[in-house]
């Protein structure tokens, strides 16, 4: 298995047979998979070229109290496990290894309370934010995250990894809406974090340390979720831009005049044409960047979208326009969203026979240093000699290089390699960091351990070492 960044995870060690016998008496036959073609459908998630082993069994509790039977089965046989949702990350963090015992949440999904008054939800952890985004919508509220895989990836995994998405830029990522959570931790016990109320400072804040901790710490078996009144339409404006510079620096403008728009995309030339190929819909593909804007719908919102139009067209935009109704803004939208399984289709027709992969990187900068890290990835497309297309949440400075290579040549995987290390050295010379919301997983280890420095790193060994003395959730992820 080829392997771009981090090193190849700890293998577990096979289990004996009674371990199977102990996980089928506590969750029944059904939730207890052992068929070899499942065992290699829960290998990994969409992370390309990442190293995965093959589990020994998959799991599938519906109940915390099931999940806590499977936790303690695998710790009295030394086994490793590996939460896993849907599966939809990029960056490993899901993948298994060698003989461990996967828990797959996906049929724990069950939105168990929305309270209108407290703008409140609990759920599972294998509730699809888009399922919880319809429901809550019936009750006039909004759950803001949105990950571009929101209509698959599922709560459990937005909040292990601190997903993002495209109204980050104004309403922030998971974290900020993550008021409480229930964890099965290594030892089998379960711990309560968090609160209900609207204002609480107990103590340490317990709930953020497991967000985004990527199922390193404990596994996540409810999560209480703050909510908004839901937004009216936005309006939404396109700026074509010759160069990728040139948005950046429109971005950088728009932050330095305390404009606030709910959303501000950028993509670039690569996957204007990749989404054009992919689903035509009239793009600009002569365009060198594209920059989507919105701003939500109240008494400024006609000025602050004037506003946004003026930025990019004293950049240097070459055409600005505004969306005429709420369908084109969707279709705009919609777009956008497709850069994923377009860039997928682009890397499989530049390297034909199945071998055309993606390394997806995802690098944020101080908006300031946007055109300047454009600027960069730019050239180290050149100087790699490998195609870099460049996606992501500008107003927010997280970008997403993808870069496609030829998994059947040995050279072409390991230019992108390349590639992807002087990405992250970039991003953080700019005074970036190495994820803004993918997360470490496998890929980006060796990053993270340079970003925090060693103090960092022993103070994240000290809380692992606490919660899981044995090293057995999620080996090999994040340090």
């Amino acid at each position: 298995m080829l392997m771009i960044g981090g090193r190849r995870p700890s293998l577990g060690c096979m289990a004996p047979t009674d371990l199977l016998d102990d996980l089928r008496d506590a969750l029944g036959d059904d939730a207890v998979l052992t068929d070899p073609d499942l065992l290699r459908m829960h290998q990994r998630d969409e992370a390309d070229l990442c190293a995965a082993g093959t589990p020994l069994v998959v799991t599938r509790p519906r109940s915390t109290e099931q999940v806590v039977a499977v936790v303690r089965a695998a710790a009295r046989h030394g086994v490793p496990v590996v939460p896993q949702g849907a599966r939809t990350g990029l960056a490993g963090a899901a993948n298994a290894v060698d003989g461990a015992v996967v828990i797959s949440t996906v049929v724990m999904d069950e939105i168990r309370e929305i309270d209108p008054v407290s703008r409140i939800a609990v759920v599972q952890p294998g509730v699809v934010n888009a399922a919880l985004a319809g429901a809550v919508a019936k009750q006039g509220l909004w759950y803001p995250p949105d990950p571009g895989s929101w209509e698959s990836s599922t709560i459990g995994g937005n909040v292990a990894t601190n997903a993002g998405g495209m109204c980050c830029v104004k309403y922030g990522v998971t974290t900020e809406y993550v008021l409480g959570l229930e964890v099965v931790l290594a030892s089998g016990e379960v711990l309560r974090t968090g609160r209900r109320t609207a204002k609480g400072v107990a103590g340490y804040d317990l709930t953020r340390l497991f967000v985004g901790s990527e199922g390193t710490l404990g596994v996540i078996t409810e999560v209480t979720v703050a909510l908004r009144p839901a937004p009216a339409d936005s309006l939404t404006l396109v700026a074509v831009f010759p160069s990728t510079a040139a948005a950046g620096a429109a971005v950088a403008e728009i932050a330095a005049r305390g404009l606030t728009p709910s959303l501000l995309e950028l993509l670039d030339q690569t996957h204007l044409r990749a989404i054009e190929a992919y689903q035509p819909m009239g793009l600009r593909t002569d365009a060198q960047a594209l920059l989507l804007a919105a701003a939500d719908t109240g008494p400024r919102a006609a000025d602050d979208l004037a506003g946004l139009a003026a930025v990019c067209e004293a950049a240097g935009a070459d055409e600005v326009y505004a969306a005429t109704d709420s369908v084109e803004a969707a279709a705009l939208l919609q777009a956008r969203r497709l850069a994923h399984p377009a860039m997928e289709k682009f890397a499989a027709d530049a390297y034909p026979g199945g071998n055309g992969g993606l390394v997806i990187d995802d690098v944020a900068v101080p908006r300031g240093s946007l055109a300047a890290l454009l600027d960069g990835v730019a050239r180290i497309a050149a100087e790699c000699e490998v195609p870099i297309g460049v996606v992501g949440h500008a107003g927010d400075g997280n970008m997403h290089p993808n870069i496609v290579v030829d998994r059947a040549d040995p050279a072409s995987v390991e230019r992108g390699r390349r590639a992807f290390d002087e990405i992250m050295r970039l991003g953080l010379d700019l005074g970036g960091t190495c994820t803004g919301e993918h997360g470490v997983g496998l890929l980006k280890r060796d990053w993270l351990a340079r970003e925090i420095g060693p103090v960092g790193v022993r103070v994240h060994q000290a809380i692992k070492s606490a919660l899981d003395p044995a090293g057995l959730l999620n080996p090999g992820k994040v340090l």
